[in-house]
């Protein structure tokens, strides 16, 4: 029999998050910066991705990032994020799944207790500090690409859900936050259909009344991921967060359709959004820790450490902190005679 196509991956989770990390078999692509890199690959070779993510070998849930090399003279390495919907700018817990496998694997050299290096995410430079021991990264904390509120306490039209007040904010990516007791929910696992349901149309609509633009990059939109923020379960954390993934476009006349997955981490760049939009309403101060919860009661750590400006909006540097850990390395194939190259979706569970 003959294989084709052979990549090779290291499974990961973060704080229960799984995002997969392709180490082999991928060739750089054209681009002088990783934003250009991901709009080659994402024109050039969007089947890895959907071979990648859908099944047979992958699942709603999972994430996959492909290393490749930076041409920023500060950057280590580079990395660009794979979505079932999209190609994000950043993600936290990619971010931290990457610098993982890159120190656990040997591809950057490890030195204990604190090895620091940069990765160039889509999104731009991401320093990362991570804590070493006996081989294993116990924790990495990460340097975040400048975080802002866009818009505070807007109010949005939802079918079925009527007047919605809501934040936007960009974290890496441009989400849409909504307190959770607007809707009577605590955000627990067993609210799981209800939570992907309202939280794709809160995004749907408040795409369609408040589209966002990144003023560095025009070719930044969104919002494109929905969290709702709720009151603590975990009584260590401030907040307790719900983030939504979308894996298809939300049809307004097919509403009890699954349109998204759950986010099983505190989400990293969803937690800086949400400081972002803290500090504009002078909830949150710099230097202070800020613990955010996720749906499975773990907690990312986040803080918020200088303030900056980004076009005409008033950022902050925010850094988060969490804890990967490797699951699997895979070598991933093709049978030609295979009728599912690259993956399928059922309506089941997609």
């Amino acid at each position: 029999m003959r294989l084709t196509n052979m990549i090779t991956a290291v499974d990961a989770h973060a704080c229960g998050e799984p995002g997969r990390v392709i180490i082999g078999g991928v060739l750089d692509v054209p681009g002088k910066t990783m934003f250009e890199k991901m709009k080659y690959f994402e024109k050039n070779h969007d089947d890895i991705r959907l071979r990648m993510l859908r099944e047979p070998r992958g699942y709603p849930a999972v994430c996959c990032n492909l290393i490749l090399p930076s041409s920023h003279p500060d950057a280590d390495a580079g990395f660009i994020i794979m979505e079932q919907l999209e190609y994000p700018p950043m993600s936290g817990t990619n971010t931290i799944c990457v610098a993982t496998t890159l120190l656990e694997i040997g591809m950057l050299p490890m030195k204990e207790p604190i090895t620091e290096f940069i990765l160039e995410a889509p999104a731009g430079l991401v320093g990362i500090r991570a804590e070493c021991k006996d081989g294993k990264v116990t924790q990495v904390t990460f340097k975040n690409v400048p975080a802002f509120a866009v818009h505070l306490d807007v109010k949005v039209e939802v079918p079925q859900l009527g007047t919605v007040t809501v934040d936007v904010s960009w974290g890496g990516i441009f989400y849409v936050i909504a307190d959770a007791a607007q809707f009577g929910l605590q955000l627990t696992p067993d609210e799981g259909r209800d939570i992907t349901r309202i939280s794709e149309m809160v995004k749907t609509a408040t795409q369609e009344q408040y589209p966002v633009v990144h003023p560095q990059n025009p070719e930044i939109t969104g919002p494109t991921v929905s969290q709702l923020s709720a009151p603590p379960t975990n009584p260590k954390a401030h907040r307790k967060n719900v983030v939504t993934v979308s894996t298809h476009k939300l049809d307004w006349n097919k509403l009890s359709t699954w349109t998204g997955v759950i986010d099983r981490s505190p989400c990293g760049t969803g937690t800086c959004a949400k400081m972002a939009a803290l500090y504009a309403k002078d909830q949150l101060g710099l230097n202070q820790d800020f613990y955010h919860e996720g749906i499975l009661g773990n907690l990312f750590t986040g803080r918020l450490i200088e303030e900056t400006q980004v076009g005409p909006y008033k950022a902050v540097v925010p850094i988060i902190s969490g804890t990967a850990w490797i699951t699997a390395i895979s070598q991933f194939v093709v049978d030609p005679q295979d009728p599912y190259p690259n993956g399928f979706t059922v309506g089941d569970i997609w």
